[in-house]
């Protein structure tokens, strides 16, 4: 079995305000996330306001300019000025995110996170493929929610296209995934985005079954007579990647194709990994907290321990048979041991790999591209 080695140089600290504001500009420049929604000029300047990283600090700079374009976008709708309302409605839907990010853990925070959906389903409308907001029925335990949520977008001129539902990590839910949803729907399938358990609006937290709720969705797509989606195609990004792989093990015949982009399987929820990734240089701020949200941990301790029980090789999932699944990371990610994705190769059914160069999730203009050639071959039952 392979070894998470664990470099002494992931140990780390949090960012200082400094060295947070210069990793932010940084991201700017390159256009990626999370500042990938941001204009230049204006990420700079609301960048430069920021007095503090606690909740209500950061949620008064980015809420406060969101809420200026907001009303902004408003008023164009009023004015009819069609050409201005989607793109004002989407600059405010990328201000409120990072008003948000990385978790609403401050009610202001709170409020830019509902903000967020209003300005993001507003700017669709304008959209050539807009977002229908699907709300599906989910019979949750004693403390879940009983809805699931998702963002159904249709190609043109596809009668009944085949299907890939996607979810992000514990910071970029169903709001971030448009630029993949687009790469998609030029390919003729149709895209369902919904959150990863724990974030956003999913029903459920990130506990060992919590790919009930992504099942529901599954069901649901089933049966509708518009959709090809008997089997699924599925995109699990950063710690989303695990679920895509947890689901791929657990239903291969409901499933085309899923890709792990970024997560983990084992040795990313063993304690030695855990203490040494609380600050990886790719994280902004808050990473063990946006976690522990996501995992409905309350102490450091459940923190720990909730993580570790993930595990699918504790599972008894990996010797399986498991539907096609490429692998995709960064072959340096500090958040993510390379060791998972070495340790899934090795077990039960034979996987595509991909590692490209660079931190978490690998992003090079090379990615995506092979992401969705590898998806949309096993939607449509390719080789």
């Amino acid at each position: 079995m392979p070894d998470a080695t664990i470099d002494p140089s992931v140990q780390g600290r949090p960012k200082t305000l400094d060295e947070a504001k210069a990793w932010m500009k940084s991201r700017l420049a390159a256009r990626t996330h999370p500042m990938n929604n941001i204009e230049p000029v204006e990420g700079n300047r609301l960048i430069d306001q920021l007095k503090g990283l606690d909740g209500e600090s950061w949620a008064a700079v980015w809420g406060t300019a969101a809420d200026g374009v907001m009303n902004e976008a408003r008023q164009a709708e009023r004015n009819g000025d069609a050409a201005a309302v989607s793109a004002l409605y989407q600059r405010a839907s990328g201000l409120y995110f990072m008003g948000r990010f990385p978790c609403p853990n401050h009610p202001a925070k709170e409020r830019c996170a509902v903000a967020e959906r209003e300005a993001y389903i507003a700017a669709s409308r304008h959209w050539p493929h807009p977002v229908e907001p699907v709300i599906v029925p989910f019979a949750g335990r004693k403390g879940e929610g009983n809805r699931v949520t998702g963002y159904l977008r249709r190609p043109h001129d596809v009668p009944k296209p085949r299907v890939v539902v996607m979810w992000g990590g514990v910071d970029a839910w169903k709001e971030q995934m448009t630029a993949i949803s687009d790469a998609f729907l030029a390919r003729g399938l149709a895209t369902i985005a919904m959150d990863n358990a724990g974030t956003g609006e999913s029903p459920v937290k990130g506990v060992v079954d919590a790919d009930r709720s992504f099942v529901a969705m599954f069901d649901w797509a089933a049966a509708q007579r518009d959709l090809d989606a008997d089997r699924v195609a599925c995109l699990g990004r950063s710690f989303g990647g695990y679920w895509a792989t947890r689901l791929a093990h657990l239903h291969p015949d409901r499933i085309a194709g899923a890709v792990n982009w970024g997560g983990g399987a084992h040795f990313m929820f063993q304690r030695e990994w855990i203490e040494a990734s609380r600050y990886p240089d790719s994280y902004l701020m808050d990473l063990v907290e946006t976690r522990s949200r996501m995992l409905g941990a309350s102490t450091d301790e459940e923190y720990i321990a909730f993580f570790e029980r993930l595990s699918l090789l504790d599972q008894g999932l990996l010797d399986r048979p498991c539907a096609p699944l490429l692998l995709v990371n960064g072959k340096d990610d500090r958040q993510c041991p390379i060791a998972d994705m070495h340790l899934l190769m090795e077990r039960g059914s034979p996987k595509s790999v991909r590692l490209f160069p660079g931190g978490h999730m690998g992003l090079t203009p090379q990615t995506l591209p092979t992401i969705v050639d590898w998806l949309v071959a096993r939607a449509h039952n390719q080789s």
